[in-house]
Formats: structure tokens, sequence, C-alpha cells
């Protein structure tokens, strides 16, 4: 079967969204129409559409007199991610452990190895692409649809800031609770699957409020 084709307004959303979640583009830093444009070589009606989209979104923020920048995160705004995270992540793991198949796990355990290597070569924007794509497959498995577009808005607005945690600390230093979630989805140990998870987003969350806070400190 044909595979149908994207529009290239939901290609350019879809590239300009992973810039953000990746980290390529780093809080505070400003972003324009032309700059994209030129970047991924577009037209400009459909990079000024996906960031019309992304800032409604809450990815990216206005600052007025059409200057549009990726938001930093204050300490106020990690407390909440950090609150909303914890209660809909773990949620989506209870859901999908006793729905996923063996095949997903397999993909799950790909997916993890990738990751691996990319941490072993010191590779941010690998690790935050892997370490994604190892949540929402999992996630996904839930089939829990309003969960998982709450839970990708979460990381959209989180993801630069892990990107600045990477820079600081490497990325051996981020939480790795995978191989841990596998071995649990494996046996179907939902508790253990659920722990793991949120043991996860606290790490990685505690991180980026510890670099927040140490920025505010030394500013």
């Amino acid at each position: 079967m044909e595979q149908r084709k994207i529009p290239e307004h939901e290609a350019i959303y879809l590239r300009i969204r992973e810039m953000i979640l990746f980290g390529v583009l780093v809080p505070g830093q400003p972003v324009t129409i032309q700059g994209l444009v030129e970047t991924l070589e577009a037209g400009t009606t459909p990079v000024r559409e996906a960031l019309r989209r992304l800032t409604a979104e809450g990815a990216l923020e206005s600052k007025g007199n059409r200057r549009i920048s990726v938001p930093q995160l204050n300490i106020s705004q990690v407390e909440e991610l950090y609150f909303a995270r914890l209660s809909i992540e773990p949620k989506l793991v209870q859901i999908a452990v006793p729905r996923i198949g063996d095949t997903e796990i397999s993909e799950l355990r790909d997916i993890d190895n990738q990751l691996n290597e990319a941490i072993s070569l010191g590779d941010i924007e690998g690790y935050l692409k892997y370490n994604y794509r190892f949540h929402f497959a999992l996630y996904e498995a839930a089939g829990a649809g309003i969960l998982l577009t709450l839970a990708q808005s979460l990381w959209l607005r989180a993801g630069p800031s892990l990107r600045v945690v990477l820079t600081r600390y490497g990325a051996s230093a981020l939480p790795d609770q995978h191989d841990v979630t596998i071995r649990a989805l494996e046996t179907r140990d939902l508790q253990k699957a659920c722990n793991a998870i949120e043991t996860d987003i606290r790490q990685g969350m505690d991180q980026v409020r510890q670099v927040l806070v140490f920025g505010e400190t030394s500013a």
C-alpha cells in the first residue's frame, strides 16, 4: 500500500516541533520566520503557520512586536511540570502494562540500545531523541489518547531545559530507568514498571530544577 504523503505544512510543523523537543532550539533563543525558512528550506506560509500552532501549544512564546522565542522555565513552572508528569505518565504505564505485547517490548529494547549507544558517544541530541521515543512507544501502548496528548505537551515544554542539563553534565548524568522498566514489562510487574518511570521522571526533573537554581544564584 502506498504511504500517504504528509502535507508540507504538517511536515514543517513536525520538524520545528522536534527542534524544540530535542533541544536544537534552546531556552531563550529567538525564533524567526526567515531563519527557519532558510534552515528548513521551506516556504514562509507553512513556517508561519507552524510557529502559530507551537505558540498556541506553549512550546514557543510571543514576546510582542512579532518576536518569538523558546520559553525559559522558572522554578514555579518546573514544579508544575513535575506534578503534571508524575500524575499523567505513571498512569499511562499502569494502563499499558497489561496491554503491551512482546513485539512492543522488543521494540522498546531496540530503542534503549540506541539510547545507550548515544550515551556512549556523548550524543546529546541522540539521547533526547531515543529517550523520547522510548517513553512514547511505551505510553502509546496504553491506547489512552487524551493522556497521551497531555504527556506530549508536557515534554514539549521540558525538552529544551533537558538539553541544558545535558550540555552542563553530559548524557551519562541523566537518569536511565529503562532497563528496569523493560524487565518489569516482561514479567508484567505493574508496580515495578510504574515505580521505574516515576523514578526516571523525578531524577530528570530534579536535575532541571538544580540547573535553574544554580543559574539563578549565579546570575
